[in-house]
């Protein structure tokens, strides 16, 4: 790998770990102003929300600049968004700013991959990034259940400073505080990344005009018979993946009774499965069998309802590890084929934003579900087995839907692996 390539996972680890511990704090933030329970589950959608409305503009934004210098932007954004929270703004409204900015980091981080690094190493350098970033979801979910924990917390607001009145008086408030020096890390490493020599993509005077360039690039993956395949796996694992993270809190503290920072350790346990599966998938994945991957979805959609039948933590510990890691396995190689499809396509930043694009719309629309649904009344176990037979169902669709492709447009497939083979090897 490229010096270049660890720089970029430095920056990646610092954001991500901020960006997690700060979920946490913000949970916490609501639940102790004693706020309605779906407040805190809408937590994840809002964070979607720049990612939808904003696709047909950061993507461009981030072929139109340096990568580094867009990441450093996003990061700004981001604390720009914790002090807002800070000085009162609704938690809901600022986690939202927090994600305007991780909108705009996403096409910078994973396009410059394919800058940087020939196709032969796009599933390595995919499953090293996804690890890293697991990792840093581990260790940020952990970092964040003990900052606002009651141990951390009271040495931290014990913390005196002369003269200064913070205003900071709740472990959550005190827990945003430290994360804003986290981001700051992550945007010193973001200054180090090197110009990778590809030419930028100015965008138009008239921004709106990126709007049909958009939908057409938009339309032009999921048309082609491999993209197709590729972003709809990858689109429904991040929907689920991603508001798992809010159901396992709330699973964990029906089933087992944990508080906040207790259940942050399990949905830690889940990314240490998906961190160990992406490692192995990018050291056994070739591009050109990446849809072979395909049954693990189903599996996995299985096990999420299966938890429902976990009340031992010694069982939920391995069995949360094992569902992590069938994800890892999956999603690995099918976003190593879907930049590789996008790349060839339309160019790395603006398919990337049709990526997230997709993968935020499906976070939204699930996101949306489970806080009406929680709203209603709805419990963790009924959320958690709907969420599994989503995955589990839409998956073997997305399976039937690859193999009538493989009968149907026969050339056409065979070809495109042909072109994934190739670039494997002598990329």
């Amino acid at each position: 790998m490229k010096r270049g390539f660890y720089t970029i996972m430095a920056a990646q680890f610092f954001s991500s770990l901020a960006d997690n511990a700060l979920f946490i704090a913000a949970v916490e933030l609501l639940r102790s102003s004693r706020a309605p329970g779906w407040q805190a589950a809408a937590l994840v959608p809002m964070f979607a929300l720049f990612y939808v409305v904003l696709a047909p503009f950061v993507g461009a934004f981030a072929d139109a600049r340096p990568k580094g210098q867009v990441m450093f932007i996003s990061n700004a954004i981001k604390v720009i968004g914790c002090l807002a929270m800070l000085f009162g703004l609704h938690p809901l409204l600022a986690y939202a700013i927090v994600g305007l900015g991780a909108a705009a980091y996403s096409p910078a981080k994973y396009g410059i991959l394919t800058e940087l690094l020939p196709p032969s190493q796009l599933v390595k350098a995919n499953g090293w990034i996804e690890g890293l970033t697991i990792a840093s979801i581990i260790l940020g979910i952990l970092l964040g259940g003990q900052l606002v924990g009651h141990a951390l917390s009271t040495r931290l607001l014990g913390m005196d400073f002369p003269v200064i009145d913070t205003g900071i008086d709740t472990p959550p408030e005190a827990a945003i505080f430290i994360l804003i020096f986290i981001y700051a890390v992550a945007a010193w490493f973001n200054t180090r990344i090197p110009l990778t020599g590809v030419e930028m993509r100015p965008i138009p005077k008239n921004p709106l005009e990126l709007v049909p360039d958009f939908w057409s690039c938009n339309n032009r993956l999921w048309r082609d018979k491999l993209g197709q395949i590729s972003l709809a796996t990858t689109t429904l694992f991040w929907g689920v993946s991603g508001n798992l993270r809010y159901i396992i809190l709330a699973w964990s503290a029906a089933a087992l009774g944990y508080s906040t920072t207790q259940a942050s350790s399990l949905t830690g346990v889940v990314a240490l499965g998906t961190a160990l599966g992406a490692v192995l998938a990018s050291m056994r994945m070739k591009l050109d069998r990446a849809t072979t991957v395909m049954p693990l979805g189903i599996l996995m959609g299985l096990l999420v309802i299966a938890m429902n039948f976990i009340t031992n933590v010694w069982v939920a510990a391995p069995f949360l590890i094992l569902m992590g890691a069938l994800g890892g396995y999956l999603v690995v190689p099918m976003n190593a084929l879907l930049q590789h499809r996008g790349h060839n396509l339309m160019g790395a930043g603006r398919s990337i934003a049709v990526q997230n694009f997709n993968e935020q719309a499906c976070i939204l629309g699930l996101g949306a579900f489970y806080s009406l649904s929680a709203g209603l009344g709805m419990s963790a176990f009924g959320a958690i087995t709907a969420f599994g037979l989503v995955v589990a169902g839409v998956m073997w669709l997305i399976q039937r839907w690859h193999a009538r492709n493989c009968i149907e447009h026969k050339d056409e497939v065979e070809h495109l692996l042909a072109i994934a083979r190739h670039d494997n090897v002598h990329g």
